[in-house]
């Protein structure tokens, strides 16, 4: 576990590929730990970088404040994003990374979601675990030709499909190559995430291809 100047605490794994690290983002309730198995498990060469969210509700970690399940503090969100971002730029400088792909589960994919539309210069790319729609208004957004995968829960009671498409929606018309794989699973994460994320990511062309 490390915090200086990055300014989050977090975990960094070192791993083969340094090209295209991992972003790994925990959902509300996890840690900078939470995710490592997951990580590893879909990209076994992938170094991995995994910050602990900065916001405590009811002493749980999250990454951004939220005003209600499912309503958030877009303002808190944007400027926790821009923290966010800050963040994997003084992480890249560190231990010598390139651009990272995020996977985010839940309030991490959330933060995962709105670093494409707000600073997409961040990530190479996403896969998303049961996110949501994170602004009543879409920022605009240059993602041409960023593979993102969005895996939502067919009986998911905290995200409706619907909030999952219309995610799906957006970043494609920023111009993002979305797949969504809408999987037969409740919020929580299944084997089925595992395997559906670690066959995509093995699809994706390497970073020098990218």
């Amino acid at each position: 576990m490390t915090q200086d100047t990055t300014g989050f605490i977090h975990r960094f794994e070192p791993g083969p590929d340094t090209a295209r690290p991992l972003l790994l983002l925990h959902g509300t309730g996890g840690d900078e730990n939470d995710l490592l198995p997951l990580g590893r498990m879909v990209a076994p060469e992938a170094a991995l970088l995994a910050p602990r969210g900065g916001v405590s509700e009811n002493g749980m970690p999250r990454f951004f404040l939220r005003l209600a399940e499912g309503v958030f503090d877009e303002a808190d969100l944007r400027r926790r994003t821009g923290d966010l971002a800050a963040f994997v730029a003084a992480s890249r400088a560190r231990y010598g990374l390139g651009p990272p792909l995020a996977l985010g589960f839940s309030n991490g994919a959330n933060i995962a979601a709105s670093l494409l539309m707000l600073r997409p210069e961040t990530l190479t790319g996403a896969v998303l675990i049961r996110p949501m729609v994170p602004f009543a208004e879409p920022p605009a957004a240059d993602l041409a030709g960023r593979p993102v995968l969005i895996l939502s829960g067919a009986m998911d009671p905290i995200v409706p499909v619907e909030n999952a498409r219309r995610l799906a929606q957006q970043l494609s018309a920023s111009g993002a190559r979305v797949e969504h794989r809408i999987l037969p699973a409740g919020h929580g994460l299944s084997q089925a995430d595992v395997s559906q994320a670690l066959a995509w990511l093995r699809s994706l062309p390497g970073p020098e291809a990218a």
